[in-house]
């Protein structure tokens, strides 16, 4: 059985000024454990050490607080273990406000000679040291005394990853090996250098004191196409608080890209309504509720943040909106260990491939419009990278900006020839060397349109809406046609300038096909626009229709499921092969925006959804299909490969069992 991590974990922090009395005066053990059972948790990451630099236990390897007059984290740990509940020890490494100002050189710099989280020492706030500094042995002898002085289920150091730092001894160390601190390519290997050295010191202190301990480097980001950082954990953990700057489209994509690395992970969302840091803030029960579940429809176990008052008493109302979540969680569990994720099509990520340690390739949301319009759409899919295994797939989409280098090519070749086929668009699709495409999609490559916005004439039904000419906001291509088209390129009349601008936004199409939109040949379908960035950035109809119609040509009868759920529904179809059993997930919920000031994400009102039809093509023949955890019998039919069942009624989240 490959996962077996705790499914109902909390992430406890404690950062805690100094200049806040009676640390911990009104903590109870008692009280401590009720709040454990009330909240259904069965691990909970404590504190050893903060971002304030103060330990939370009696230290030779730091200080304790100095308001702080009992070994806090000990009285936790035993009062966790005592009833069955884990307890991994967090440390802040990436921030120690004490030492910052005691070590101001210490500290990572820009080339500007500023600090970074903020930018001096008059700003309220948190600095961020450098490991390529004495502050890397301070650290590792807080990770050892932890190991070696209490019964850690583990260590979570936050506040990490390859980071650009310009201190001086960055620069010392680049200059010594006889090149340009300007030089950015040679400051990018020593700064690569300097978080693998980290990783391998603290593995080394595990494996002397405590082997086998696991360990967990959190950045707030799992970098896709970056497999040889993930492998420096033992797991991963998702941070992705949805009401903060994540949103709820950053976990579907992030998720389904770890499921495929081969390790244990979990989702880690928060309470609090906005994030981080905030006494006081919480979300609405249903919130919860919709984000463990879709953890648990991934594969992933549940985190949930949570921060601890600075006398230690633990907040009641926090735990009973916990526990509304995890006692769900509790019960659907044993359905959610050791699944493998069933993919009809592979998002490969631009930021796996681009892969060039700047915001380019995030900032331009391509893989995240992707995501949005394949939940929407109700597709089966994974996110990959080069190193993945692409024929597991039926289709690839390439998103936007991703051109065809030797390598890719390679991989690219055996998918296709094993019946696979792409979906490009933009400049996806073009080889490396020249502005040609490399596969057959049913088109010839001319040149990026000088027209912004341009308008697409579809060749095919729409499901909602009349034909017409459709805004394309995002950046456009023209092409010469060789294959089949589904819809074609018209310009308008002219770009908005002081003395040619039409109407209010944009001037209007001529309404002459000036080139495809939309082309099909024998190895994929090609789309002339950055329609995944557009999609992310505008969220127009017109854009999901257009994937709509050309993942389901491409997938044409082999698309494992179908259903009639609604568009903020989504669905998963997990293998669990122990218990020889699919597990098929539904689930439906409508964030809305709310607070001019953040535009958070909020999920507060759970409609019932009826008469949910699925179709699924399977494999195996199907013996009982039934609803878990109610162990609700239903009826279905099956014909062949096809399974259909209907739900009658389901809230936020129904799993339904197919036994085979």
């Amino acid at each position: 059985m490959k996962n077996r991590m705790r499914m109902r974990q909390v992430h406890l922090d404690f950062h805690t000024s100094e200049a806040i009395d009676g640390i911990g005066k009104t903590f109870s053990k008692k009280q401590f454990q009720k709040m454990l059972k009330t909240g259904h948790v069965n691990s909970i990451t404590i504190f050893s050490k903060c971002h304030h630099g103060w330990a939370y236990h009696p230290s030779e390897a730091n200080e304790m607080h100095p308001h702080l007059n009992f070994d806090l984290l000990k009285a936790q740990i035993e009062a966790a273990h005592e009833i069955n509940v884990k307890t991994p020890v967090y440390i802040s490494a990436g921030l120690d406000e004490k030492m910052a100002r005691r070590h101001p050189e210490w500290l990572i710099r820009d080339n500007k000679d500023r600090t970074n989280w903020v930018p001096d020492f008059m700003t309220p706030g948190y600095h961020q040291f450098c490991f390529n500094t004495p502050y890397l042995d301070y650290l590792l002898e807080q990770v050892h005394e932890v190991l070696l002085n209490y019964d850690a289920d583990g260590i979570f150091l936050d506040i990490v990853g390859v980071k650009e730092c310009y201190c001086t001894y960055c620069v010392d160390k680049i200059r010594k090996a006889g090149y340009d601190p300007r030089d950015k390519a040679k400051m990018q290997e020593i700064w690569e250098s300097t978080y693998a050295n980290y990783t391998k010191k603290v593995q080394g202190v595990i494996d002397e004191a405590r082997p086998g301990t696991p360990v967990f480097h959190n950045g707030g980001h799992i970098q896709r196409g970056r497999r040889d950082l993930a492998h420096m954990n033992s797991h991963l953990e998702l941070e992705s608080l949805p009401t903060g700057e994540w949103g709820y489209q950053h976990f579907p994509l992030s998720v389904r890209y770890v499921q495929g690395l081969g390790m244990q992970y979990l989702g880690m969302t928060g309470k609090f309504h906005t994030w981080w840091g905030e006494f006081g803030g919480f979300k609405h029960p249903n919130a919860l509720r919709w984000e463990t579940a879709l953890c648990l429809a991934n594969g992933a176990a549940c985190s949930i943040g949570d921060q601890l008052h600075p006398e230690g008493l633990m907040d009641k109302a926090t735990y009973s909106l916990i526990g509304a979540a995890y006692k769900e969680v509790e019960e659907k569990e044993n359905w959610c260990f050791d699944v493998d994720c069933i993919a009809d099509i592979a998002l490969l990520s631009t930021e796996s491939v681009i892969n060039d340690n700047s915001s380019h390739t995030r900032a331009s949301g391509s893989d995240e419009g992707c995501v949005k319009i394949l939940l929407e759409g109700k597709y089966l899919y994974d996110v990959i990278d080069l190193e993945s295994d692409f024929s597991k797939y039926k289709v690839i989409i390439l998103p936007d900006i991703i051109k065809i280098d030797s390598m890719l090519k390679a991989l690219l070749d055996k998918f296709l020839s094993n019946g696979g086929k792409i979906l490009a668009s933009g400049e996806s699709g073009l080889s490396t060397v020249k502005d040609a495409f490399t596969y057959d999609l049913g088109a010839n490559f001319i040149d990026e349109s000088m027209f912004n916005p341009s308008y697409f004439k579809p060749g095919f039904l729409l499901n909602s809406l009349e034909n017409s000419s459709f805004v394309m906001y995002g950046k456009g291509y023209h092409v010469d046609l060789k294959g089949e088209e589904h819809g074609e390129f018209q310009n308008s009349y002219f770009n908005r300038d002081v003395f040619t601008f039409c109407s209010h936004q944009h001037t209007p199409p001529t309404l002459e096909r000036f080139s495809p939109g939309m082309t099909q040949g024998k190895d994929g379908i090609y789309i002339a626009w950055q329609v995944f960035k557009d999609y992310n950035q505008y969220g127009s109809y017109i854009l999901k229709q257009m994937v709509i119609h050309a993942l389901d040509a491409l997938l044409a009868e082999n698309k494992t499921l179908k259903t009639n759920l609604p568009s903020q529904g989504i669905v998963t179809l997990m293998n669990q092969p122990y218990e020889h059993r699919y597990i098929q997930h539904n689930l439906y919920a409508s964030p809305v925006l709310r607070g001019k000031k953040k535009n958070i994400e909020v999920i507060e009102d759970i409609l019932p959804i009826y008469n949910t039809d699925v179709l699924l093509r399977l494999d195996k023949r199907i013996n009982n299909v039934y609803l878990t955890p109610e162990m609700t019998a239903i009826d279905f039919i099956q014909n062949g490969n096809t399974v259909k069942y209907t739900i009658a009624k389901f809230e936020c989240h129904q799993m339904v069992v197919l036994d085979y």
